[in-house]
């Protein structure tokens, strides 16, 4: 529920990417000259061919027996009126949990994305599948906690192709059936093997190392849709906010490429690759902008809300040979923040077309992980009986060294016996007042406090992760068990594509904790996470065990091993953002004072932001705390 970065300035939520305007850059667009290749801007961008269409609501035009359920309430909620384009007619199911409704499209198409415009009889639990023949069914997206509205499921990363989309219900919301006012499916048939010039990408799997969110995923990058004045929000990828940023197409065989559009909204890249491969791994260069196209687009510099996109063409004197195209930023471009201050946000392209001979319309994305098998087994445990902390498992973080101040919060971190130390077999954190006492980072502190955590001694991927902790409780007091992804430190990822997994965070207060995972899209407040209440009476300054079951699947965390929140990997893609979870973390255990998180619910701004006077005073006293009994990580394998 909190920004927890660490080692560095707090980061601000990622908004979108500057729309462009109508006005074309011809002065830059025309500088993309570079022998032996040739980039130069199309007179107009082509009319995009059926990219925003719901080719549910087609299929059913064509032909009303495309639509088909496993029965109706009554004679005026048919299935048809769920594809009929009409916001105000509705299918409603009998009333049984296990009804469905499924479209015939006519034809294979690649799913981007289905818009389910629920009544108010919505489903708790369902499933969305899909099938080429009408028989064998593979799920895409299942629901276990649905709350109705208007739901949109984006299908990306996943492989999700064929002729016949189906909602199967599992659980009902209400006493009544399933009611949909609409059904909307959107995709396109991917480009087949061509031995004539045509647009090899189209509709082709695409890919990208970061994404914004999952409305601007690189499956818009092929979907061939773009706005004609290359202005507004529309069917585009976007990056998050940093320079080493690329973009692939699968085309899916080796082809001769003679030449690529890009289509960028405002937020283009200055300096850029395009790049060939056989098998996505190994690049080769075939063009990057003249130095002087560089300057050119690099002095092109306007108030977000003047700027233009632009659409290149580069052409090749010589046709490249590879299965896959790549764009590789380098450099993006500026704006005015206002003037004469200046910012970079991420790159934003609306179309990726690949034109030439070759291809294959079999490309399609790789399966997602699945669950490990085998058993768990402890490989890192810590009951805090030594004399001291052991340092050959924790490192101590201290503010200035390791890392910066972060989320407004007003402690230092330090390395002292005062603020950690083991006490009858448990690690304790404690705070500390000193008024204007201690100066680190270039800072004066009235607070001390401890901070350690497992990096570059103990990082890991999936597995449980728990510890028994006692917390204090009073306003502004945030302690916290999480990880961070151990790539938070390269520049070239940073918090939040880094991801960040919150274990347990309190602020303070003694009925509750939350849970919360951070990455790029759901972030800072924009997080996805909940709140858990104890049970019976219970409270924070009661010993509690909280934990994580890490998997390449799903986040499940737990107190007292009472689940308490639930992510999937294939409903936080489909719905937020893309998955930062496969690579390694390390464990955090820290108490912060004031803040960010405990202002927005406590309100105190003075005597310090999130932290007021009776707080101080309880610190003042000595009186404020964590005590961790134990930690223990459990991996498979």
């Amino acid at each position: 529920m909190s920004t927890r970065t660490r080692a560095r300035t707090p980061r601000p939520r990622t908004p979108r990417t500057p729309r462009p305007l109508l006005a074309a850059l011809a002065a830059t667009t025309a500088l993309l000259c570079a022998a032996p290749f040739l980039a130069v801007p199309a007179s107009a961008a082509p009319t995009a061919v059926a990219w925003d269409t719901d080719r549910a609501a087609d299929a059913y035009a064509v032909n009303p027996a495309a639509v088909t359920a496993s029965g109706s309430e009554n004679a005026g909620t048919g299935p048809g009126l769920a594809f009929d384009g009409n916001s105000t007619t509705r299918w409603s199911s009998d009333f049984a949990d296990d009804a469905w409704i499924r479209v015939d499209l006519g034809t294979v198409l690649r799913v981007d994305r289905v818009v389910l415009d629920w009544e108010a009889a919505y489903g708790k639990r369902y499933v969305l599948e899909v099938s080429k023949n009408g028989t064998d069914w593979t799920p895409f997206s299942t629901e276990t906690d649905g709350t109705g509205g208007s739901v949109t499921t984006h299908t990306y990363p996943q492989d999700v192709t064929g002729r016949y989309i189906r909602l199967r219900g599992v659980q009902r919301a209400t006493p009544y059936g399933y009611s949909l006012y609409n059904f909307k499916v959107y995709g396109g048939e991917p480009a087949p093997a061509s031995t004539t010039r045509t647009n090899l990408a189209l509709n082709h799997p695409a890919f990208s190392n970061y994404y914004q969110d999952a409305g601007h995923s690189p499956s818009f990058l092929t979907d061939g849709g773009w706005p004609a004045d290359l202005k507004g929000d529309t069917s585009r990828w976007s990056s998050d906010w940093n320079t080493d940023r690329w973009v692939s197409v699968d085309l899916g065989a080796r082809s001769a490429i003679d030449t690529v559009d890009l289509y960028w909204e405002s937020a283009y890249a200055v300096d850029y690759l395009v790049q060939v491969s056989d098998d996505n791994r190994t690049w080769r260069t075939v063009y990057e902008p003249s130095a002087a196209d560089i300057a050119a687009r690099r002095a092109n510099v306007k108030a977000p809300g003047d700027a233009a996109g632009l659409h290149d063409t580069v052409r090749l004197s010589t046709p490249a040979s590879g299965r896959y195209v790549r764009m590789l930023g380098k450099e993006r471009r500026s704006f005015y923040n206002p003037a004469p201050a200046t910012a970079q946000f991420g790159y934003s392209l609306y179309e990726f077309q690949v034109w030439g001979t070759g291809g294959s319309a079999s490309a399609a994305y790789p399966a997602l992980p699945a669950d490990q098998s085998g058993s768990y087994r402890t490989t890192f445990f810590d009951d805090f009986t030594g004399a001291a902390l052991d340092r050959s498992k924790w490192r101590v973080v201290r503010t200035g060294t390791e890392m910066g101040s972060v989320n407004g919060e007003s402690q230092a971190y330090v390395d002292s016996p005062d603020n950690i130390s083991t006490q009858n077999g448990s690690l304790v954190l404690k705070a500390k007042y000193c008024k204007g006492c201690t100066k680190a980072g270039g800072g004066t502190y009235d607070f001390t406090s401890g901070r350690v955590d497992t990096n570059t001694h103990f990082d890991f991927t999936y597995g449980k992760v728990s510890a028994r902790m006692k917390l204090p409780v009073g306003d502004g007091f945030w302690p916290a068990f999480w990880l961070l992804g151990s790539n938070v430190d390269d520049p070239s990822v940073s918090w939040p594509a880094s991801g960040e997994t919150d274990i347990m965070e309190n602020i303070g207060y003694g009925d509750w904790t939350s849970t919360a995972l951070h990455g790029p899209g759901y972030s800072a407040d924009g997080n996805i996470g909940a709140r858990q209440t104890y049970p019976g009476g219970g409270t924070a300054d009661q010993w509690h065990t909280y934990a994580v079951e890490w998997t390449p699947t799903a986040m499940r965390f737990s107190v007292d091993d009472r689940l308490v929140q639930e992510t999937t990997r294939e409903k936080l893609e489909s719905t937020r953002g893309q998955w930062v979870y496969d690579h390694n973390q390390y464990v955090i255990l820290n108490l912060a004072l004031g803040g960010a998180y405990p202002a927005g619910w406590n309100k105190a701004t003075t005597p310090y932001w999130g932290l007021p006077q009776s707080s101080v005073d309880r610190v003042a006293s000595g009186g404020v705390q964590v005590e961790v009994d134990w930690v223990r990580v459990e991996q498979k394998g």
